[in-house]
């Protein structure tokens, strides 16, 4: 049980802020590309398909890494991880640009792309590990509201933002080899300032091959428990439409809306500047109102509306800004009302506190991989207004699996002492 005097911001555990920092450092280089890279594939002379597939491909392996970050954080010290993982994403991302991209080669873009996908859920994850570790399990929503605020600051508004002003300057590729600085400085941050000692520590060097292949093995043994499972499925549920609309509505608020690309660029953007507060905003508030409540009304049904609006608002006023504004603040309001469910995974296995994480993480991958495989899928069914209504009623069936969920709420926690 983490001590009382533990000084803290609003949840934020400041023993940590550096890793938090880093966090947000290290995700605007890895999310430069994330609402271009689509488009710049297809510019360079391949299908929708080809785009989807690379993408797909990308959090195929994201999902995997996800899973086994939280194992490999509690086995080697979630400091060693990231370390390890900052190197990894930079000797890939050199490859993908030079052997994949710049040679147009579709199948050293799939392997080089790929791999790469190893490295940021392992530097990202293994740090939720180290929250898990050192933030009282009664403010975890709020201590992860604040990493998620981090995220969003790197992936959504930095990353989304500096392309839009560096493509018309540098190029395509010009921008994709920038995001390396990014990654340097933040893996660095991690390596040296982060002072919090209990994730510079692991017990691998006191556990036989056997006893660390069961920490492994508990990654997956975990699902046992009903309660993880559901919970698994409704952060699987969480972010699909964050990574499946960036698979194809690029092109549809290009070529079919009529805005540009750094319109689009800005206004995905803005979706992100809203998460950095809300974020924050729903940590606290899930801390007060109860987990299941807020994933459930503000969550589930919050996504199943703003995922239409982002269709369907700027399908009606044509190119207007104010109409992508209004989707851009409902969406980013929405999809960050799922906060509480890093804590919820912990707080149902508090002895398996790894292995639990692990399992956020995988479904958090799988949120990577399977949001852009519905548009792959949907797509060749149907069109992008098909695939919307796809997403929606998904985050439908969310809403019905959160009356199952059977949680500890934060005032039970914290009335417990724990």
């Amino acid at each position: 049980m983490q001590t009382s005097n533990q000084k803290q911001f609003l949840g934020l555990p400041l023993i940590l802020i550096w890793g938090y920092i880093a966090v947000a450092i290290f995700m605007t280089g890895d999310g430069i590309e994330q609402a271009f890279l689509s488009k710049y594939i297809k510019i360079l002379g391949f299908t929708s398909s080809n785009a989807t597939n690379v993408l797909t491909v990308y959090g195929f392996v994201v999902a995997i890494a996800s899973w086994l970050s939280g194992v490999l954080a509690e086995v080697f010290s979630p400091r060693r991880i990231m370390t390890i993982a900052f190197i990894m994403w930079i000797v890939f991302h050199v490859g993908f640009l030079t052997l994949g991209l710049a040679q147009h080669s579709y199948p050293l873009m799939l392997i080089m792309y790929g791999i790469r996908g190893l490295a940021y859920p392992m530097f990202i994850y293994s740090f939720v590990v180290w929250i898990t570790i050192s933030a009282p399990r009664h403010k975890l929503a709020s201590a992860m509201g604040w990493f998620w605020a981090m995220y969003s600051i790197g992936i959504g508004v930095i990353g989304t933002y500096l392309p839009s002003f560096t493509i018309p300057f540098i190029g395509y590729m010009g921008t994709l080899w920038s995001s390396i600085l990014f990654i340097f400085i933040g893996g660095m941050l991690a390596m040296f300032l982060v002072k919090d000692k209990k994730g510079a520590t692991s017990d691998s060097k006191n556990m036989s091959k056997t006893e660390i292949l069961r920490e492994f093995v508990k990654g997956v043994t975990i699902l046992k428990n009903p309660q993880i499972v559901i919970a698994s499925l409704i952060r699987i549920i969480n972010q699909l439409a964050l990574f499946g609309l960036v698979a194809f509505m690029p092109a549809v608020f290009t070529d079919q809306f009529g805005y540009s690309m750094s319109e689009w660029l800005r206004i995905w953007g803005l979706m992100y500047i809203i998460t950095i507060f809300t974020n924050l905003l729903w940590g606290l508030v899930g801390d007060k109102i109860g987990w299941k409540r807020q994933v459930r009304w503000f969550g589930c049904m919050g996504m199943a509306v703003s995922t239409l609006a982002f269709y369907y608002l700027p399908l009606w006023s044509g190119p207007q800004f104010w109409s992508a504004l209004i989707a851009a603040i409902l969406f980013g309001f929405a999809v960050a009302a799922f906060v509480p469910m890093t804590a919820v995974f912990p707080t149902l296995e508090p002895e398996q506190k790894g292995a639990a994480i692990s399992i956020h993480n995988l479904s958090a991958g799988l949120s990577n991989f399977i949001g852009p495989l519905i548009a792959t899928v949907s797509l060749q069914i149907g069109d992008a207004e098909f695939a919307i209504w796809v997403y929606t009623a998904i985050y439908i069936i969310g809403f019905i699996l959160t009356f199952f969920m059977k949680v500890k709420q934060p005032k039970e926690i914290y009335q417990k002492g724990e």
